[in-house]
């Protein structure tokens, strides 16, 4: 593999738009390339992401992934630089936390500090926002810690709630979003972030 090469994992637990964005957005990029799809779920659509792009692929379930050796032996066949969470649904266990720092994002289809936390996720966040009357949404991209949802905030993107907005027109728009921002600013981080494992 190509030195120079910056590597990314994915590691997701459903469909993968945002995997697939992030794969698409980085194809035949001079220094980044999408090199390994973690899942915890055996049928989660997103392996077939992976495999239609030819990219490694792998299966972890809980106790699995939190096996230090088995984990981390992936990330050094594949050379991984970079962690990309795409709606993945488990805690990141400590070890990765502590071999990748500030190289662990993820991505949250609301305006953290708001709606965030365990069990938040998909339609959830968006019935949420609009029981609460918010008059804006929108996705952070933040770093990763020990909490769910509680890293450090790198960048958000705000969009209005709508009269007459449902969830389901909420999360498409959000999700829109996501696949526009997510591999820009991964980018953008990846470009500032040396070579170095």
């Amino acid at each position: 593999m190509n030195g120079t090469m910056k590597n990314i994992a994915i590691f997701a637990s459903g469909a993968g738009s945002n995997a697939k964005a992030i794969i698409e957005y980085f194809k035949g990029h001079p220094t980044i390339q999408v090199a390994l799809v973690i899942t915890n779920n055996p049928s989660a659509g997103v392996i077939q992401v992976a495999h239609q792009h030819k990219i490694i692929s792998a299966i972890l379930s809980k106790d699995a992934m939190a096996t230090e050796q088995t984990v981390m032996a992936l990330m050094k066949a594949q050379d991984i630089h970079f962690i990309a969470l795409a709606g993945y649904l488990q805690m990141v266990p400590a070890f990765l936390l502590a071999k990748f720092p500030n190289k662990i994002v993820n991505i949250h289809p609301a305006l953290l500090p708001k709606h965030g936390g365990k069990g938040m996720y998909g339609i959830k966040v968006h019935l949420a926002v609009l029981a609460a009357g918010d008059a804006e949404t929108g996705i952070t991209i933040h770093y990763v810690n020990e909490h769910y949802d509680e890293g450090k905030i790198i960048s958000q993107k705000a969009l209005a709630v709508n009269a007459g907005e449902t969830a389901e027109t909420l999360a498409t728009r959000v999700l829109a979003l996501e696949h526009e921002w997510y591999p820009k600013t991964i980018e953008t981080l990846l470009e500032g972030v040396g070579v170095k494992g």
